[in-house]
């Protein structure tokens, strides 16, 4: 069985090119998994501290998981603007983004968010967006910091702040190193 698995692994070529329909696809997908996972501590990398961010208020824990959500959608965006930012013309960089919260959005519908809340949550999104952007350009530590304000709707709790700032550490990095190897093309 391992013999098949490496046989797999080496017929595996990551693609040379990518259409911003492709990018932001692949994206929303790979941000679900990166969500999901992040709830589940025993496949969380790295592991989460030994803390509860949920409430027993359903309104904060509601929020915490659309906080963590937003987290999760600026960590990619961060990562694909820093592949393709200067090498890529800007706009083809918008519709790979656009694409990618488009689908992210219509999920959440199909999935029970009422699309009359969309433009309110699109509104933290881009709030979040630009406070993680100037976090993350002053240190790793101010980022998570403020992640793990959003996320626990207090304090920013420095155990979680450190998980939060190395999770975004794992998805920016290899995402920006993967995607300095793909030419995003027009569709």
């Amino acid at each position: 069985m391992l013999g098949t698995f490496i046989d797999d692994v080496q017929g595996f070529h990551s693609p040379q090119t990518m259409t911003p329909t492709e990018l932001g696809d692949g994206l929303a997908q790979l941000i679900w998994e990166s969500f999901s996972d992040f709830f589940t501590k025993e496949d969380a990398e790295p592991p989460l501290p030994d803390i509860n961010i949920f409430s027993e208020d359903e309104n904060r824990s509601s929020r915490t998981i659309e906080e963590a959500l937003i987290f999760f959608m600026w960590a990619y965006t961060r990562g694909v603007q820093m592949a393709f930012l200067g090498r890529v013309p800007n706009e083809r960089i918008r519709v790979g983004l656009d694409t990618l919260h488009q689908a992210v959005f219509e999920d959440m519908v199909e999935h029970g968010t009422p699309e009359s809340q969309l433009p309110m949550f699109e509104r933290r999104v881009v709030t979040r967006y630009a406070e993680y952007h100037q976090a993350a350009t002053e240190s790793d530590h101010r980022l998570g910091e403020a992640a793990s304000r959003h996320l626990m709707g207090r304090q920013a709790n420095k155990s979680l702040s450190a998980a939060l700032s190395e999770r975004a550490i794992a998805i920016v990095n290899p995402l920006r190193d993967f995607l300095d190897e793909v030419a995003l093309i027009d569709s």
